[in-house]
Formats: C-alpha cells, structure tokens, sequence
C-alpha cells in the first residue's frame, strides 16, 4: 500500500468517540492508530511513541518550520499538538490505513490535505445534557474542567456540518455498526 485512507474522528469530549475508535482498533480491518505529537510534558503512565510522541516545545516550534506536521495547533499558551507526516508514512509502510482521534480543526485540516482519501467522521452526543451526564459520570474532572469541556462543545459541534458523516451516538451497538461500515465501505469504494 503506497497511500492508504485516512479516517478522522472528532467530537466534544464525552461523545464517545474515543471508544468508537478502539473499537475499530479491534475489527480485522488494516487500521492504525496515529500518534499525536505534543509539546507539553508526560502525565501519568503515559509513554512515548505510544501514547504521544513528546517533543519540546523548541522541537515543535522547529518541526512547524521544517513543514513536518500535516496538521497542529497550539490549543493552550505554549502547548502544541500536531500529527506528523512521518506518523502517516510508518502506518503506510506497514499496509495500514490511519486512523484519528483528533480534535476538530485537526480533523478538518487533514481532509482539505488529502480530500479525497479521507473520511471524515464527526460523533455526535444526542444531547447537551446527555454529553454533560456523560462527562460527570466520569468522575475525573472538577466543575470547572467540566464547565470548560461543555463550552468547548459548543464550538466543536458547529464544524459537525463539514464532516462527511455524522454519527449521533445514542446507541454505542448501534454506532459501532455504523463505524465499521462507513469505514469498510470506504476501504473499498
């Protein structure tokens, strides 16, 4: 495979997305996982090359001058996320097709790049409420991460129009079904 098909998901945090994601992750279908690019520093377990590729913010800043990322954006003063062209290369020369879970600016700048071999999925809560039940249900963020993530919805939901499909996650059963045949029926068309 010389260039494979790109799949964009993006949505608000909490819309399900990421599990739509790993759920493709598990189909026998030739997908891999892209893998962000970030300038700000590890949290937790996370590990490099697997959860992000860490770089500083200097590399970063040189990296954006060298033309190396397909897409980026500072989303926090001085803390940078991107994908980097070298990222969608590895995945190719492994047969793969890529896969994103990427933030909605992202998302949509890999599509005007590669319009024609990119799926652009948006996932849709289907509600307000129910994406602020969703959020709270996960007991890992205080009221005001809260508060910031459903402001942030507002935003992310008014690009949902220039994505190629719309998943309103309301059933998971059901979206996973959805996902894995709009990605198949992409594969082959």
């Amino acid at each position: 495979m010389k260039q494979g098909k790109l799949f964009v998901f993006s949505a608000p945090s909490g819309s399900g997305k990421t599990t739509l994601v790993r759920h493709l992750l598990t189909q026998k279908i030739p997908l891999g996982f892209s893998i962000s690019a970030t300038s700000r520093g590890v949290r937790g377990a996370e590990i490099e090359g697997i959860d992000y590729h860490f770089l500083s913010l200097a590399d970063f800043k040189q990296n954006i001058a060298k033309g190396a990322f397909v897409e980026y954006e500072e989303v926090y003063a001085g803390v940078f996320y991107g994908t980097l062209k070298s990222e969608l290369e590895r995945l190719w020369k492994l047969g793969k097709h890529v896969l994103f879970d990427i933030d909605v600016k992202g998302g949509l700048r890999i599509k005007e790049q590669y319009p024609d071999q990119t799926l652009a999925v948006f996932v849709k809560p289907p509600s307000k409420e129910a994406l602020e039940d969703r959020l709270r249900g996960r007991g890992t963020e205080g009221e005001d991460a809260i508060k910031t993530r459903l402001n942030r919805a507002e935003e992310e939901l008014s690009f949902a129009t220039q994505f190629d499909n719309i998943i309103i996650n309301d059933d998971l059963e059901k979206a996973k079904k959805e996902v894995v045949g709009l990605v198949e029926a992409f594969i082959n068309s």
